[in-house]
């Protein structure tokens, strides 16, 4: 039962015949993950929030930048000048849009070890990461527990969306069944990006969103999304049932939750740095961290973070043991600055 507050506050949205007093009371009791909050993400949880979704799960890996001001609407200069963490600047941010919900921050890389913890309890997911591996874990770990997500991407000008209900809608590998070949896809930081399409995707992903949430399965719109905003081109292609022989959601193979698969390492396309990430769920002080690095060069810290910079190189750890290393994109070499500064 909504509050009087609720009320007054959602007033406008209760008065939309597909919401309505039922409606929103079904979102202020709704539990929403956004995995990624980059620009995608930002402009999800903003909307969500708004919108009044009871409580928001953030899971992001990365820190704030100068450049991503431009297009991840919920960060400030500041932000970047502290490097805080997304997801914590995200919900610092939200605690001041609506303090009526709650606000979970993850600082934390989604892999194969925590993907099922994250979506746990959530009745839907949306996407706002920026490649396809991540995307196909989710997937795998949506499609396992039939959890409800909504995949969305958006590059230069153009985006997609699909909405993806297990076994009932084609999932991802059914309408992917291949990887795209990341040496030829275009990312933000290859191909740059316009705030207009990340506005767009965003904006078809939540009220998808707020159509399930509410229960208007009708309204769907099925489909898979292509926007071109530069080149004025909108596409529909109408899906169909899910594949029978799909590994995911026909063969029930969840390959990407599978521990042996796992790779830890990752080259940040465009950005010249290389993630390395500990599988065993270490947990480190940071304030211990930066007190060993100081002899060796240049040291900042805080809450979330430590960050040296020394020989050209810079080294961000963060709490779980996960660090990114920019100034080169060599593995080998990013593993071994890893081995010798922080040693774990």
């Amino acid at each position: 039962m909504l509050q009087i507050e609720q009320r007054e506050r959602y007033s406008r949205q209760i008065l939309f015949p597909g919401i309505g007093a039922a409606g929103q009371d079904k979102l202020c009791r709704a539990r929403v993950a956004v995995i990624g909050c980059g620009a995608l993400g930002t402009a999800q949880v903003e909307s969500l929030a708004r919108a009044g979704v009871g409580e928001l799960r953030l899971v992001d890996r990365d820190f704030v930048e100068l450049s991503n001001l431009h297009r991840q609407t919920l960060f400030t200069e500041s932000d970047a000048l502290n490097r805080l963490p997304k997801a914590v600047a995200a919900a610092q941010r939200l605690s001041e849009v609506n303090s009526g919900i709650i606000v979970t921050p993850e600082v934390a890389d989604m892999n194969f070890s925590n993907v099922e913890r994250l979506i746990q309890g959530c009745d839907l997911v949306l996407d706002g990461t920026d490649n396809f591996a991540t995307r196909y874990l989710l997937n795998d770990a949506c499609v396992k527990h039939g959890i409800n997500w909504i995949y969305g991407a958006a590059v230069s000008s153009y985006g997609a969306t699909m909405t993806i209900r297990p076994r009932l809608s084609p999932c991802l590998r059914c309408i992917f069944p291949a990887e795209p070949n990341a040496a030829t896809a275009p990312t933000c930081d290859t191909a740059g990006v316009i705030q207009p399409i990340i506005a767009t995707i965003a904006a078809v992903q939540v009220t998808e969103a707020i159509k399930l949430l509410t229960g208007n399965t009708d309204a769907l719109h099925a489909s898979l999304l292509q926007f071109d905003l530069w080149a004025n081109d909108w596409r529909r292609i109408r899906l169909k049932q899910p594949a029978p022989d799909c590994p995911t959601c026909g063969l029930n193979n969840y390959a990407t939750l599978n521990a042996e698969r796992a790779d830890f390492t990752a080259v940040l396309c465009g950005r010249n740095a290389v993630q390395i990430a500990s599988p065993q769920g270490v947990k480190i002080d940071l304030a211990q961290l930066a007190a060993k690095l100081r002899p060796v060069g240049a040291v900042k810290t805080n809450a979330y973070l430590t960050r040296l910079s020394v020989d050209g190189y810079e080294i961000t750890v963060f709490a779980d043991a996960r660090a990114i290393i920019r100034g080169t994109d060599d593995v080998t070499k990013a593993r071994s600055l890893y081995a010798r500064y922080i040693g774990l």
